[in-house]
């Protein structure tokens, strides 16, 4: 029970961590007026309104998010990776389906992809730490 209730938390954390970055750059780099950002096709269509800003913070909340879903749900697991890793592919999975839904940039998707794989190997480091020192 306490590896579903980690993996969870970790999930929601992840999500939720994620989702404030992506308001920090949308707060930080304003879209024009007019943007539908939570319009699929509007962005399919004008990502290339999109500010340079904010498309690097979205990069970084992805990678955050994971590193700290990742780190969450092995402090409530205590004693087992798998929430980790659960954790972990659900947030890639949703980072690269997100890159197949909305047409991104090249530099964005090569950014966004290393990202994901620098935030999998620091968020397992940091998972792998934490169950070291509680044993």
């Amino acid at each position: 029970m306490r590896n579903v209730l980690a993996t969870l938390t970790g999930i929601i954390c992840a999500a939720l961590i994620t989702f404030g970055f992506e308001m920090i750059g949308a707060f930080l780099f304003p879209l024009p007026e007019g943007s539908k950002p939570m319009d699929a096709e509007w962005l399919k269509d004008n990502i290339h309104l999109i500010p340079l800003g904010a498309m690097v913070l979205v990069v970084f909340a992805h990678a955050l998010g994971l590193v700290f879903g990742m780190y969450i749900a092995s402090i409530i697991a205590k004693n087992s990776l798998t929430p980790t890793y659960i954790v972990a592919a659900f947030m890639s999975l949703s980072t690269i389906a997100n890159l197949f839904m909305i047409p991104h940039p090249n530099w964005f998707i090569a950014c966004d992809v290393t990202g994901i794989i620098i935030g999998y190997i620091l968020g397992l480091k940091l998972s792998k730490s934490k169950l070291k020192s509680t044993h």
